[in-house]
């Protein structure tokens, strides 16, 4: 009778504890290498996602050539276009008459695809050279067919040496393109001008034939005089050290000399601004405030001329709608 005891108790205990078990497994927590499975996962797909977002067509810099007449390029290959060009009326430029007449001649027979030449505008600060690249682009595109415009890219100076990238892009276009190159020069041991030289006519590639070039500078040969003579003193052959450099200015056809203008010419400049914008003064009361304000300024050009109007009209309260 005394066995009877010892013996049940641990059957009893034994039942106890497995019927507990279940319950305790089911409250176990997870383990770490689940988490970590989940997570990789999760860091995978988002690395599939960002890698499927930048591989997706976007849209191309030639795709957007239609939805404007002027750009400006961006050496990581963008087209930023310029929806209104800051510019002056052609008929408001005063004392270049012959330059203004052989630029529109170019560039008309240009757009028509005719050949056409190259041109470096070059010459004395403020007598309207980028103003005349940019008013000839507006005159040949009046009355042109959408697909038949003209389109002007500016590339700045510093952004010489993407040029062939820029080349490559415009040539796979049906557009004809002005590339232009404002206040063009080159200094010390810059290098950049050999992209110039070789997308002018040196390149195997060449110009494309959709393609023209207009620079304007404030000189003839694009590099600075004391850079030019140093090149003489220090060569050993001075001759080919200088024609190497001097050369680049010859790759453009057209040579269009602006020279300062004449107080007949400056006055002109006045009175046609004046005249378009409503600007109403006593003739000898004008031509004696312009020749004072040339006189401050130190120089005669079409940038004081128009300088001079906008104080004028400031100072008369007209408003100046370009």
């Amino acid at each position: 009778m005394s066995k009877k005891p010892s013996k049940t108790v641990p059957r009893a205990a034994s039942r106890a504890s497995s019927r507990k078990l279940p319950i305790a497994a089911t409250k176990r927590p997870a383990a770490p290498a689940e988490h970590d499975t989940a997570d990789r996962i999760a860091h995978a797909l988002e690395a599939i996602a960002a890698h499927l977002s930048a591989a997706s067509p976007k849209p191309s810099a030639i795709d957007t050539l239609g939805s404007a007449d002027a750009f400006v390029w961006h050496p990581n290959g963008r087209l930023a276009p310029v929806p209104r060009v800051s510019r002056v009326d052609l008929g408001l430029l005063k004392g270049i008459e012959q330059v203004r007449d052989i630029l529109i001649e170019n560039t008309g027979r240009f757009a028509d695809g005719l050949p056409a030449n190259n041109a470096l505008l070059w010459g004395a600060r403020g007598m309207g050279k980028s103003s005349l690249v940019k008013a000839a682009h507006a005159s040949i595109n009046v009355n042109r067919k959408p697909a038949e415009r003209l389109k002007l890219i500016e590339i700045h100076r510093e952004d010489i040496e993407s040029l062939p990238v820029l080349m490559d892009l415009l040539r796979a276009s049906d557009f004809h393109f002005i590339v232009f190159c404002d206040d063009l020069s080159f200094d010390g041991n810059d290098a950049s001008y050999k992209s110039l030289k070789a997308v002018l006519e040196g390149g195997i590639e060449g110009r494309p034939d959709n393609v023209i070039l207009y620079a304007t500078s404030n000189r003839r040969h694009l590099l600075a005089r004391d850079m030019i003579e140093n090149e003489r003193s220090t060569a050993i052959n001075p001759g080919e050290a200088v024609e190497e450099k001097v050369s680049l200015s010859d790759r453009f056809g057209l040579w269009l000399g602006f020279h300062r203008c004449s107080q007949d010419e400056y006055l002109a400049m006045v009175k046609g601004y004046c005249g378009h914008f409503g600007i109403k003064l006593d003739e000898a009361e004008l031509e004696r405030e312009a020749l004072e304000w040339s006189t401050t300024r130190g120089s005669r050009s079409g940038r004081v001329a128009w300088q001079f109007t906008q104080e004028l009209a400031g100072r008369l309260g007209v408003r100046i709608k370009s």
